[in-house]
């Protein structure tokens, strides 16, 4: 859910774009309209100029004299295919700062780019402006085989952006199961205590308790059973209680499909209270830290990897990061990774994103075929070439030479410390943020490691270099079980009650779910804390929930 802010502008940009005139005149193109990918020009004989606009992030850094309007990979662009990139405007700072900068264009009926990435709400709303075009027979007929090879693997992708008019945005892909729970456990602690491994909801419990009550330091330090920070959300990203309430057969914080192939609100339903008595029951117990209700995910985590926290669950990703730190902090320490337990009835459940997609690519409705070609020879470029680069290929170790690896002595390296200068990653450049991902190839990647294969392809042999055996093991248990997914179902623009009330509500459960789990509230309170939720507006939204996945049914069809 969003701030009321955030759906505040949501509205007043709706406005916005609603009066917003058209350019009242068709850009002019040099060339003619082809009749599939194969087609396509590999570069363009003339210069072709492709308007954009970007946010650089924190995360985007630049070799000395380099911008985001020239560098290595705006030479390479140019060299490639003759295409010129034309940074209309840039932000930096806070990410807002972007949706603003973007939101003050449109009011204000300037040029809108040629292409427009995204990772923003504001798509939606660009959308429905009717300022950008149908982009699904633009994808079927100018996509490369690899790209909608990887496309197809998600059947559910285009969902927020179709309409009756089509498809209006490319869902930008990205990596799956990037999210999904995984335990880490103090191994070492395990070893000290003569503890197994668990498999059950009654495991943890017997873990945690002796991880509280019988010193597995040796040093008489007070130790917590379970890292967790609830004060965003139950289910979030990192030192998560998804699983918790997956192992009752519910999970909150997200729109589920029921049994009857409506999607209903994962908070309200009755195996959420299972749940809530679990984590009161280990707040009653010093299972969990008294401040967990205050923290965030980060906060949580520094009390595991600061040694104090015995288990800790998140993505199979983090002992690159944070994890890494506790061998720094604490001597010794050792964890390892386990799948989520069951529940009493042998229910497991772990949240995972509906999409593997990150993002969406709009072009201009004004584009003119050269740029919309110039767009698709690009991207094609990028999943044929770089994707899953081949052997002797320009991308075989990366990007660019000299900013995401160095080749010593025949030995590539990618860290910091080897890379003069520090690594920078030029990727972090390219239209759609990330160059090309296949959904499924890092994870299924990282797991058949940790079920012994050698890495024998370049995209292989990058992934074995840069992330820790325990994230090949974590890779592994979320792969392994992808039965326990329950994915999130909705992923439209927020509904009129989402605007209106969408934050009263959230506050509403989140506020009484913490005072239950510290025991400020009787559990006893859950169905007439739904009833208020329904009566409050949660019945009218989860109407336009499902009117709007009806529609996105009707319109694939």
């Amino acid at each position: 859910m969003k701030t009321k802010i955030t759906y505040l502008c949501f509205g007043m940009l709706t406005l916005v774009l609603a009066g917003c005139s058209e350019e009242s005149n068709q850009k002019e193109s040099s060339v003619e309209p082809v009749a599939s990918a194969n087609e396509l020009p590999q570069t363009f004989e003339e210069p072709v100029t492709l308007n954009v606009i970007k946010h650089v992030s924190g995360d985007i850094f630049f070799r000395d004299g380099e911008t985001i309007e020239d560098n290595v990979h705006t030479d390479w662009v140019k060299e490639q295919f003759n295409i010129d990139l034309n940074y209309l405007w840039t932000t930096s700072g806070p990410g807002e700062t972007f949706d603003t900068k973007l939101q003050l264009s449109m009011s204000a009926n300037e040029e809108l780019p040629s292409i427009l990435a995204l990772r923003s709400d504001i798509t939606q709303d660009l959308i429905d402006s009717g300022r950008v075009m149908e982009v699904g027979e633009l994808f079927d007929k100018y996509a490369s085989d690899t790209w909608k090879e990887a496309m197809a693997a998600d059947p559910h992708a285009w969902d927020p952006y179709i309409r009756e008019e089509g498809r209006m945005a490319i869902p930008i892909l990205d990596y799956e199961m990037n999210g999904d729970s995984v335990l880490f456990i103090r191994q070492d602690w395990m070893d000290a205590l003569g503890l197994e491994p668990p498999e059950t909801m009654d495991d943890i419990e017997e873990i945690m308790d002796a991880f509280v009550n019988e010193d597995p330091t040796g040093t008489g330090e007070k130790t917590y059973g379970l890292a967790v920070g609830f004060a965003n959300a139950l289910n979030t990203w990192m030192s998560e209680v998804d699983w918790v309430f997956g192992a009752y057969g519910g999970m909150p914080d997200q729109w589920n499909l029921a049994d009857d192939g409506t999607l209903e609100h994962g908070s309200v339903q009755p195996e959420i209270k299972e749940g809530l008595e679990t984590m009161r029951r280990w707040m009653e117990k010093g299972y969990i830290h008294p401040e967990s209700g205050l923290w965030d995910e980060g906060k949580a985590a520094e009390l595991f990897t600061s040694g104090r926290a015995g288990i800790i669950a998140g993505p199979h990703w983090m002992p690159d990061w944070p994890l890494s730190e506790l061998k720094q902090n604490v001597e010794g320490a050792e964890y390892q990774a386990y799948d989520i337990p069951s529940g009493p009835d042998g229910q497991k459940g772990r949240s995972t994103g509906i999409s593997s997609h990150n993002g969406a690519v709009m072009i201009n409705a004004n584009a003119t075929e050269e740029e919309i070609q110039a767009f698709f020879v690009y991207q094609n470029y990028l999943f044929d070439h770089f994707a899953n680069p081949t052997e002797g290929s320009e991308f075989e170790y990366g990007f660019a030479e000299g900013y995401d690896y160095v080749i010593e002595d025949g030995e590539v390296k990618y860290s910091d410390d080897d890379i003069p200068g520090g690594r920078i990653d030029p990727v972090k450049y390219t239209l759609t943020f990330d160059g090309a991902r296949m959904p499924s190839l890092y994870i299924k990647t990282l797991a058949d490691f940790a079920r012994g294969q050698e890495p024998e392809t370049p995209f292989q042999k990058k992934m074995y270099l840069q992330y820790p055996e325990l994230a090949w093991e974590g890779a592994r248990i979320v792969v392994d079980g992808e039965d326990a997914q329950i994915p999130s179902m909705f992923t439209g623009a927020p509904t009129d009650t989402m605007l209106q009330k969408g934050d009263t509500l959230d506050s509403l459960l989140k506020e009484n779910f913490s005072k239950m789990i510290y025991g400020e509230k009787p559990i006893d309170d859950f169905e007439s804390l739904v009833d208020q939720w329904k009566a409050s507006g949660g019945d009218d939204m989860t109407a336009e929930v499902n009117e709007w996945f009806k529609s996105v049914q009707e319109n694939k069809e």
